[in-house]
This record gives C-alpha cells, sequence and structure tokens, in this order.
C-alpha cells in the first residue's frame, strides 16, 4: 500500500517528488546518508521513491578488523607452556617432625611429610622457525624439570629448554613436530608511542587471551621498573597483561611480534612491560644452541646528571663533592674491586666521553657497556671537580644472581 496521501493533485505530488529528490542530492553531497529515511514518514513518500546509496559505516567490529586478522594470522603459533619444578624440602617441619608431639600422641596422629614436592607453573610462548624453535620467559622455564607444551589446536609436545639468559629474561625452548605453525618477527626500533599493541596468551589459565592497548612509552629501563635484576630497556603498553601473559607475544596492527610479554607493576592498572623483539632476536640463535650469553659491566651506581641537578648538588651541604655544571653520567657509588674502581673511577666523577661517544644519560652510557667485549679496554673521559682526565676500563662478566 502507498504511502502517498490519494487527495494530492498531480502538481503537488510532482513538487513533492522533486523537493525529495533535491534533499536526497544534498544530503547525499553532506555525507548524511541516512537522512533521507528520516524525512521518509514526514514527506509520506514511498521507500520505492528514496534513492539512497549503500550505507557504509565504521561499526566496532570494522574499526578492529585489524586485531582480528592479527590474531588469526599470529594466534595458532601462541603455546601454553607447563611446567613442573621438584623442590626438596630442606628444614624439619615445626610441627610433624616433633619428637615430642609424636611420642605424646603416637606416629598415628602425624603422617610422614614428603620430602620432595612439585611445584607446577604456566606461562606462554610463541613459535617462531619450522624447527619447533619457541621464545618465552627465562622466568617460566627456569628450574624446570619438565616442560609441557601446547598448541591452540589440541597438540601437546615435551618441551627441551635450550638456552636461558637471567639478566634479559629470555629462554629457548625446542619441540619436535610437523606442519608447526610460526609467528612473523616485526621490528621494535620502529615503533612509537602511540601504535596499537595487542598481546596475546594464556594470562591466568585462561588460554587463547587476546587484549589490545597502544604502546605507552619506550625504552622504560628495568630500573624504572622496580626489577634491578635485569639489564633491559622495556616497551610499556596498556594492553592488559596478567600472570600467565608471561612470554606470549605483544603484536603490531599487522600482526608481526614485536615484544614479549614479561612483567606488570605491582598496584597498578593498565601497565604492562614487554622485552623488545630486536633484544630477542639478537640472541636467540646463541640460545638456541645452549650458548652463554656475555653481559659485561664496569661496576658502578650512577645517575644522569644536568646542570641544573649539578648546581643543587653543590648547594647541598651535607655532600662533599663538587660537580661541574655539566651533562653526563655521575658515578654514584663505585663497586669494590670492579674494573672501574681498578681503573681509578671515583665517587663524584662525571663521565662525559665513551670511545669518543658523548654521554648525557645513564640510558646511553648502559648500551655502550653492553655492547662493548669482556676484556676490551674502553677509554673514558670524565670530569673530576674542574679536572678533565682520561682512563682505562676493562669490563668484566656481570655475575648472575644466585636466584631469580
Amino acid at each position: 500500500m502507498s504511502s502517498t496521501p490519494k487527495n494530492l493533485n498531480p502538481l503537488s505530488q510532482f513538487c513533492t517528488h522533486t523537493l525529495a529528490v533535491v534533499l536526497t542530492f544534498v544530503v547525499t553531497l553532506t555525507g548524511l546518508r541516512s537522512f533521507p529515511q528520516i524525512l521518509s514518514p514526514l514527506l509520506s513518500l514511498p521507500d520505492s521513491d528514496i534513492v539512497t546509496e549503500p550505507n557504509i559505516s565504521l561499526s566496532a567490529n570494522t574499526s578492529h578488523n585489524f586485531v582480528v586478522a592479527a590474531v588469526k594470522h599470529v594466534g595458532a603459533s601462541v603455546v601454553r607452556i607447563d611446567t613442573e619444578r621438584t623442590i626438596t624440602r630442606s628444614f624439619p617441619d615445626p610441627l610433624f617432625d616433633n619428637p615430642w608431639l609424636r611420642e605424646f600422641f603416637g606416629d598415628e596422629m602425624f603422617p610422614q611429610l614428603p620430602r620432595e614436592y612439585y611445584q607446577r607453573g604456566q606461562g606462554s610462548g610463541f613459535i617462531i622457525d619450522r624447527q619447533g624453535i619457541i621464545l618465552t620467559n627465562a622466568h617460566v622455564v627456569i628450574g624446570a624439570d619438565r616442560v609441557r607444551v601446547s598448541l591452540r589446536d589440541g597438540r601437546t609436545f615435551e618441551g627441551e629448554v635450550r638456552g636461558i639468559d637471567r639478566l634479559s629474561d629470555l629462554a629457548v625452548v625446542k619441540i619436535e613436530g610437523k606442519n608447526l605453525p610460526i609467528a612473523p618477527l616485526g621490528n621494535s626500533s620502529e615503533l612509537e608511542v602511540g601504535d596499537w599493541a595487542i598481546a596475546v596468551g594464556n594470562p591466568l589459565g585462561l588460554d587463547n587471551t587476546v587484549t589490545l592497548g597502544i604502546i605507552s612509552t619506550l625504552n622504560r629501563s628495568s630500573a624504572q621498573v622496580g626489577i634491578r635484576d635485569l639489564r633491559l630497556d622495556f616497551i610499556q603498553t596498556d594492553a592488559a597483561i596478567n600472570p600467565g601473559n608471561s612470554g606470549g607475544p605483544l603484536l603490531n596492527e599487522k600482526g608481526e611480534v614485536i615484544g614479549i610479554n614479561t612483567a606488570i607493576r605491582a598496584g597498578a592498572e593498565g601497565i604492562g612491560f614487554a622485552i623488545p623483539i630486536d633484544k630477542a632476536k639478537a640472541i636467540q640463535a646463541r640460545l638456541a644452541r645452549g650458548e652463554k650469553i656475555s653481559h659485561p659491566y664496569i661496576g658502578i651506581q650512577m645517575l644522569t646528571l644536568t646542570p641544573e641537578l649539578a648546581q643543587k648538588i653543590n648547594q647541598e651541604q651535607s655532600i662533599d663533592i663538587f660537580l661541574s655544571e655539566i651533562k653526563g653520567v655521575l658515578v654514584v657509588r663505585v663497586l669494590p674491586n670492579s674494573p672501574a674502581a681498578v681503573a681509578g673511577l671515583r665517587r663524584g666523577d662525571v663521565i662525559t666521553e665513551i670511545e669518543g661517544t658523548t654521554i648525557i644519560s645513564s640510558d646511553r652510557l648502559q648500551d655502550l657497556i653492553d655492547q662493548s667485549q669482556i676484556g676490551q679496554p674502553l677509554k673514558i673521559k670524565i670530569r673530576r671537580e674542574t679536572q678533565t682526565k682520561e682512563l682505562w676500563v676493562k669490563p668484566k662478566e656481570i655475575q648472575e644472581m644466585s636466584n631469580f
């Protein structure tokens, strides 16, 4: 049944139709494509008289299609890692091992506790080549007696831990399989703050979980994060990272791995950290071969110095040093018997150059030390009060922590 009033004469109908067409043309030019439908009942025109273009809207599903594509591209290569560790009790139980209580109540009241028990853990990882090489965090697999790897398609494998580097919190696990899906690796050096970040993993035992966020900042040092046992600069993201996500991939909008999800900030929400994938690419082959990764150190505690900070320190009467108001790295402490101590570095020295490279931040100094060779002398220029000196420091291998 037509919605056009029957009492309109032909001239009125023509004018009405002409007005509708003009409005449709004007509104279409302005981009308000749905406006003719709104006018339809007001003009009492039949639907067939309204010419509209296909409705193109950026719905939530459309705008997030890159997430769907990225996860489909990589998801099958993301694995769940279950570990078992054998823990041996090295101390007596204060209740069950009390001989007086056993004698009074009888041994039957105190069952013998096992001296060993299993501790189970869980994390994530991702396959990076057809030979079954998996990247994950060191803290996921360190000390494990057994590693079981589960794929999204239901296959499970026994994993072999090939290499661990505690100071970078990276590890390589090997499995034997066929037709293994692999994750493409991107370049973390190309990241910018505000880029999309997609975290994939198995947080809290909830397999195949995906969260979306952005890159919040880059080059966040492990010291700033509060993890002083590591030698890393993290990618910071607000994509949700929870226990169990550790070792899983952080993806860009193309579905390329740009980082390895590693840590969260205790007591904070929306702050997670990932190891840049470029760091992992630099050492994964050596870890897969079981090689030890060297970490040079010179043995100082340091602080980025600015002229303003130097002025404030000089005004503090309780501090018995005088600093030139320059940019550099302030030596706050020299560890005893360290390469820095042997070379003659002192508290209050300001490092301004290393091997001819100007130093204006502690992060830059740390990077250059990390890139140095064990035992290869480095020429360091320092400012000691008002004097400029040159010293030669031979980096040594940093001692690994006894526990992680």
